[in-house]
């Protein structure tokens, strides 16, 4: 398998993009069409893909119930559809995270979001030395973002304590950031980036979360907004079907109005 100097040169720009002053913010897509909305916004310097989005525009649920196959052909038509660095996100590597890198990089991702539910610590260790490793074998560096659940899933009083040793432990295994989804309080958050260090920490944007200047502050690298996107995008059809469903107008995003 081999890797184009395009290829690398994306894959070189998402890296440097997590250490610039200003934060890395990555509204994510699910489809071509959502991708091309998305880098077509000012501002925009990366796209990344939401797994649950893929697979609800599928019709499966969360968790690696779409096959890997339309995963992989999903990441390819966004990568296909934006001139930007694209990350994927490839869950918990659906069963074989070598396999998954290699199918995502073909795809032409540059990086990856890959999460370890909460696996014991070895065990998550040795899929991002692989996931890392897999990156290096076709020639470059596969942008890692190591995903841990310790706010969604662990006890509240620990999350803290699991999510440093955890993420540390990525940080070594070869990992570029950790994504500590669940984690909003300014507190935690500052005590994250002193323990990983500048350009190392991302977050989820939930209502909850500081805004992105406010994160930028505290020294957060990146922070995507997974499956929202896609609802607001959702919530607006239905509204707009309920409308006219109900034969009242609505107006389109031009400013006209429907009958």
């Amino acid at each position: 398998m081999t890797v184009t100097p395009l290829w690398r040169e994306k894959a070189r720009r998402l890296r440097a993009l997590h250490l610039e002053p200003s934060i890395l913010v990555l509204v994510n897509a699910w489809d071509a069409a959502s991708a091309r909305v998305v880098a077509g916004a000012p501002g925009c310097r990366a796209v990344a893909t939401a797994s649950h989005s893929i697979a609800a525009a599928h019709g499966y649920d969360d968790g690696e119930h779409i096959p890997l196959d339309l995963m992989i052909a999903a990441i390819a038509r966004i990568a296909t559809a934006v001139d930007l660095p694209v990350t994927a996100d490839l869950e918990s590597g659906y069963g074989d995270v070598a396999a998954t890198v290699r199918a995502a990089i073909r795809a032409g991702a540059v990086g990856g979001n890959l999460e370890d539910g909460m696996k014991p610590l070895e065990h998550a260790v040795r899929a991002v030395e692989t996931a890392v490793a897999t990156g290096h074998e076709v020639g470059t560096p596969f942008v890692l973002n190591a995903r841990t659940d310790a706010y969604l899933s662990g006890p509240p009083k620990t999350a803290l304590t699991e999510a440093v040793e955890r993420g540390t432990a990525y940080l070594d295994a070869g990992a570029d950031c950790v994504f500590v989804p669940g984690c909003t309080d300014p507190k935690d958050i500052r005590e994250l980036v002193t323990a990983f260090g500048h350009g190392r920490l991302s977050l989820l944007g939930v209502p909850a979360l500081p805004r992105p200047a406010e994160l930028a502050a505290l020294g957060v690298a990146r922070v995507s907004y997974g499956p929202y996107p896609q609802r607001w995008a959702l919530e607006a059809v239905t509204r707009h079907a309920e409308a006219l469903l109900a034969g009242r107008p609505t107006d389109d995003p031009n400013g006209h109005s429907h009958p």
